[in-house]
């Protein structure tokens, strides 16, 4: 199952150069549709690098994005986006969008009345060229070349084949329709992939050097992620898995999961050589919020017990705001459940109902997980969340717990313990459902298969 979600774009270039560079003055107008169009994207091809297929362009792009048009300055690899100036905050503009890279070596977006919407700030710095180079690297350059302003130093969701982040850099994306956004954190003891919600900042992967050694930057072969100290030696590697090598890594906007990529040239697109969750379950938003991702990696709600109970697509229905103290709310304990999110507050060498309490008189917590797992210090654990999600169906016995908290009198009459087997007994049907469709599917076959050969035997004799 492929959990890496990536837009491969197709250019429809309206005005073209192929060429490298552009030298100072310049500038170039692209007209704004009048009314909204829905999926337009218009874009003028600027820079060209002279490689083989697939080599690196720059654009000046206009993209109807939520009711409006964007105005942005993009690097492609191919068909791939690598690079976008409006990765963060978006220019949106009207009737024109203008590229400008003015005399004293400044390079702008402009809209209407001169307006402008981003620059790179390098004005008087003798800056002659904008160039890009084979590595994609989009650059400002004087007339000996010395970079003044560079792409590189912007990182977006992309890193590119030689490329260099170091430490507490990072490289963001953002899911469609979703005030949540993940990251890839270069940390001095490792490197770690997070959601964010908020004020809420949870990892779900991460990779260490051994031997605790610290990061001071990274770096993409061809051959591998590699991690190096400060004294610029290599102490670790995350290897790919293709003998072709790699072009970028990518940090996918839709599930948040970490890829490697090459190209394969019979199939004319790029592929992953290496992704860092392999399981859709382990993914953060795999499921809605309040959503547990099931062993067959469906998703269930968490279905509350009600006097009136309803069967809504929306798992966190009754559930909103922030609510705390027993006479607003209470505690329901799911089994065969946990979550892939780490990093929030934590406390240890507790019981399970201090974990509890503790949840339910903090009105930020939206559930808490403990663990009792015996080990070498056979330490419990609690967790506080400031939201449900990331969590998944787990083998029972692992000595984990998982509460939400929600609105006193959600369970109904019958208390938690029957909302506990509840939600499991909802997981266990749908699983089930599956296994059901699954036999059945093989039963139906082996009849067909014993009916043909029976009516092949009667017509040899």
């Amino acid at each position: 199952m492929k959990l890496y979600s990536f837009s491969f774009l197709i250019l429809l270039f309206t005005y073209g150069y192929c060429r490298s560079d552009i030298r100072i003055p310049f500038r170039l107008t692209l007209a704004v549709p009048v009314e909204y169009s829905v999926g337009f994207i218009g874009r003028a091809l600027l820079l060209e690098t002279n490689q083989t297929v697939p080599n690196f362009k720059a654009a000046l792009s206009v993209e109807a994005v939520d009711g409006r048009y964007s105005c942005s300055l993009e690097v492609f690899l191919g068909d791939v986006k690598v690079w976008n100036s409006g990765h963060y905050l978006r220019f949106y503009t009207w009737d024109i969008c203008v590229l400008e890279l003015t005399g004293d070596g400044d390079l702008r977006l402009k809209g209407p009345k001169e307006q402008v919407g981003w620059r790179t700030g390098t004005s008087g710095q003798a800056v002659e060229r904008l160039q890009i180079r084979n590595s994609g690297n989009l650059v400002l350059v004087d007339t000996v070349d010395q970079i003044k302003w560079q792409s590189f130093n912007f990182p977006t969701d992309v890193m590119l084949w030689g490329q260099r982040l170091n430490v507490a850099t990072r490289l963001t994306s953002f899911p469609r329709n979703s005030v949540s956004f993940y990251s890839l954190e270069i940390q001095y003891n490792r490197i770690s992939l997070y959601l964010h919600s908020g004020k809420w900042n949870y990892s779900y992967w991460e990779f260490k050097p051994s031997n605790n050694r610290n990061i001071t930057f990274i770096q993409l072969a061809s051959n591998g992620l590699r991690l190096f100290s400060d004294k610029y030696k290599k102490i670790a590697q995350i290897p790919s898995q293709q003998p072709q090598p790699l072009r970028f890594l990518a940090l996918g906007n839709e599930t948040g999961n970490l890829g490697l990529f090459f190209y394969h040239p019979s199939k004319g697109r790029f592929e992953t050589a290496f992704q860092a969750l392999n399981t859709t379950c382990d993914l953060p938003l795999a499921c809605k919020p309040y959503g547990i991702c099931t062993f067959s990696n469906a998703c269930s709600c968490i279905r509350h017990l009600t006097k009136e109970t309803t069967m809504s697509s929306n798992c966190s229905e009754g559930i909103s705001g922030e609510f705390c103290g027993s006479n607003q709310a209470e505690i329901l304990e799911l089994e065969g459940v946990s979550n892939v999110l780490k990093d929030g507050p934590k406390r240890v060498n507790i019981s399970k109902e201090t974990c509890s309490n503790l949840c339910l008189e903090d009105c930020k917590c939206a559930a808490a997980l403990y663990s009792s797992v015996k080990g070498e210090t056979n330490q419990r654990e609690c967790y506080l969340y400031g939201l449900v999600v990331g969590v998944k169906q787990v083998q029972r016995g692992t000595g984990v717990s998982f509460m939400v908290k929600v609105p006193k009198g959600t369970s109904g009459s019958h208390g938690k313990t029957k909302v506990k087997k509840w939600v499991l007994a909802m997981v266990g049907v749908f699983d089930g459902l599956i296994i059901l469709l699954v036999l059945g599917g093989l039963g139906y076959y082996y009849i067909q298969k014993r009916r043909k050969n029976l009516q092949a035997t009667d017509n040899h004799t």
